[in-house]
């Protein structure tokens, strides 16, 4: 019963998703929204702050966070952990943040424990209680920056004072008293305390006189009795009892300070310096971010100094004002609930592959190949199963470890598909992974020591529309606008309303047949044929030794090689022609240009087994098509394309060595 009472101020739970880990959040108010006014039925919300994982940040904040674990780990003198340990601590941390949101309170799955970190505390406790988590700095989810927390508890050796030794009998102090202190009263003066009283009162009637004849004065304080109040604070009686020190407690001296030849002194506190809109402004902020003096400073009162704004608070807390708000508080408290009982949640989770006590390939797991162990234990046996990341992957995770995923957020060894990989990066399920990530995981890649999982076989899936769909397409042309939809592939259809006129479209258009452009299918022998009729040409190589571009360039072959780095030229009338045919000119650089080394695909990096890489030649003939050319080529892939080639001294046509069939060039 205990455990599933929440109060204000308890570290909870949250569950927003079935696959997702929990949100961690701490409760600052619970609400009771009320459905129905004519009965006392309703929803409990929870105003809740937000804690953030490692997970939730980026990963130039996940860098500042492991420099300042490593700072925090030197200074405190951490004893040494493993790497599994290290992996797992992560996971205890957490970011705490300023952002409030409002949550239903039956999403509360339990209960957590959240602490600041301090240099006494040793991590690895943390990993030997349930439910423990720690925070040091602070996440701005808006600017996206992390900060040190300013609620540091200072506890340790170098926060102790050090205290001097005795001196011993009759030893005097060497140390000059005026370095270290400033004496501003002495008790053994000449004076009596009825004579300091009578001073003091003359000093307030000096400070209410000095008000009656300030302007801005007589403003604030209208009436005799207000500048009387504000004459007797504590700003005035110490300016008295300061007078009489410096004055060495002579009371015609100290009479003359008080009242010098311009008129009486006047004295002002915080009270009577800060206007009402400023006093405003200074309970708004105070409302908002508590006694954080920093905050409120620089977001509310920046023309204020931040003394001034810690004196204006404690002379604030002796007002009627700060009064009358305290017991608004307390009023208000009391209407709200303090504490509400949520039941144990025992739903089943969508998630789940396997009943238990069922047999396998029960209750969802007859799409999952067996053998497979738990992704974070490698564990083959396990009396509940949970589906863990893409479908397609066909992931699971044992229940003790899908238990950890859920609260913590990551797996209890690291993986590489966790990002293990990658040095300082924190674990991510396969579906938060991005597409490089995914492409460095290729089984195609040669990288040793990857995961047992990515051993496994890709499953092939198809996005095979149905017949009504397709029917969909031609009768309701109109409301589609395919042209118009592939254009813009983000915006979104609304598939329901087409078919819906489709439905009633479809009588009247099973009367006039649709009229389908049937597309001749050519022969498997043709195919062969036009493709040995259209194999990309070889170039012939100049006569002429090409110009040297630089030192590794005079050792490359000649012809068609050169074509991985810079063009052989050919002149002509002494005008020098690239390979295409076109004049360089005058402006375009020739021999001080640098050779541009082409990198050939990586098959990892494909996202299918299949690659098509271009050669040499097919690179060499791109370089004679123009822009336009190019462009429509890729509006129109279906299309052969013709490419005109510059004219040649010689006519004899040029046989590739595929085919005995002459190749006519255009010229």
């Amino acid at each position: 019963m205990a455990a599933n009472m929440y109060r204000v101020g308890d570290y909870v739970y949250f569950e927003n998703s079935s696959s997702n880990p929990y949100l961690i959040r701490r409760i600052e108010e619970l609400n009771k929204i009320m459905v129905n006014p004519m009965t006392a039925n309703g929803n409990v919300e929870a105003k809740v702050v937000c804690l953030f994982r490692r997970r939730d940040i980026s990963g130039n904040l996940n860098t500042l966070a492991d420099s300042n674990a490593r700072d925090f780990e030197e200074e405190s003198k951490q004893p040494a952990v493993s790497e599994q340990q290290k992996h797992q601590l992560k996971h205890r941390e957490l970011f705490l943040s300023r952002q409030f949101e409002s949550l239903p309170a039956t999403h509360i799955r339990g209960k957590c424990n959240v602490t600041l970190l301090n240099e006494t505390d040793v991590l690895a406790g943390y990993l030997e209680k349930e439910d423990c988590f720690f925070y040091s700095l602070v996440f701005d989810p808006v600017q996206k920056t992390l900060l040190a927390d300013q609620g540091e508890i200072r506890v340790g050796s170098k926060y102790q004072a050090e205290i001097p030794d005795k001196l011993a009998e009759g030893e005097a102090d060497s140390r000059v008293q005026e370095k270290l202190e400033t004496k501003v009263w002495d008790p053994d003066n000449q004076l009596k305390d009825p004579q300091i009283d009578q001073f003091l009162v003359v000093a307030r009637a000096v400070g209410t006189f000095a008000r009656a004849l300030d302007c801005s004065s007589s403003i604030r304080q209208p009436s005799l009795h207000m500048s009387a109040a504000a004459a007797s604070r504590d700003i005035t009686l110490f300016h008295a009892m300061d007078t009489l020190q410096k004055n060495g407690y002579d009371l015609a001296k100290a009479m003359s300070t008080l009242v010098p030849q311009g008129g009486p002194v006047l004295c002002r506190d915080e009270m009577e310096e800060w206007s009402a809109s400023e006093a405003m402004l200074f309970e708004e902020a105070l409302e908002k971010y508590g006694k954080d003096f920093n905050d409120i400073r620089q977001d509310f009162l920046p023309w204020k100094s931040l003394a001034s704004v810690v004196q204006f608070y404690y002379m604030w807390k002796t007002t009627d004002r700060y009064i009358q708000q305290k017991r608004l508080k307390a009023a208000e408290a009391d209407s709200k609930l303090k504490q509400v009982y949520i039941p144990t949640y025992t739903k089943p989770n969508p998630n789940q592959i396997m009943a238990p006590g069922s047999k396998p390939g029960m209750n969802g797991a007859a799409g999952f190949q067996k053998g497979l162990s738990c992704e974070s234990c490698h564990t083959a046996q396990s009396a509940q199963w949970y589906a863990w990341g893409p479908p397609n992957m066909q992931c699971r995770l044992c229940a003790s470890c899908w238990i950890y995923w859920k609260k913590y957020g990551g797996l209890k060894t690291p993986t590489q598909l966790e990002g293990a990989a990658r040095s300082g990066s924190e674990s991510t399920p396969r579906g938060h992974m991005t597409r490089q990530e995914v492409q460095g995981l290729s089984p195609f890649t040669r990288s040793e020591g990857r995961a047992k999982l990515l051993a496994k076989n890709r499953q092939t899936f198809i996005l095979q529309t149905t017949k009504l769909t397709r029917i969909a397409r031609r009768v309701c042309t109109d409301i589609l606008q395919p042209r118009r939809a592939a254009r813009r592939p983000y915006a979104s259809i609304n598939a329901n309303a087409v078919k819906a006129e489709c439905m009633i479209r479809l009588p009247k258009a099973t009367k006039a047949p649709i009229k389908n452009r049937s597309i001749p299918r050519p022969s498997l022998a043709t195919i062969v044929k036009d493709l040995a009729v259209q194999a990309p040409l070889k170039l012939k190589a100049p006569r002429g030794a090409p110009t040297p571009i630089n030192r590794n360039q005079a050792n490359q072959p000649r012809g068609g090689s050169g074509l991985l780095g810079k063009r052989p030229f050919d002149s002509a009338a002494g005008l020098p022609f690239s390979t295409n045919g076109r004049p360089f000119t005058s402006g375009m650089r020739t021999t001080s240009q640098s050779v541009i080394k082409r990198q050939k695909v990586n098959q990892g990096d494909a996202p299918n087994p299949v690659v098509f890489v271009a050669t040499k030649d097919t690179r060499a003939l791109r370089k004679h098509l123009t822009q336009s050319e190019m462009r429509r080529a890729a509006r129109k892939p279906h299309l052969p394309v013709r490419i005109k080639l510059p004219p040649r001294p010689l006519a004899t046509p040029i046989l590739p060595s595929s085919t005995s069939e002459p190749i006519v060039l255009e010229d």
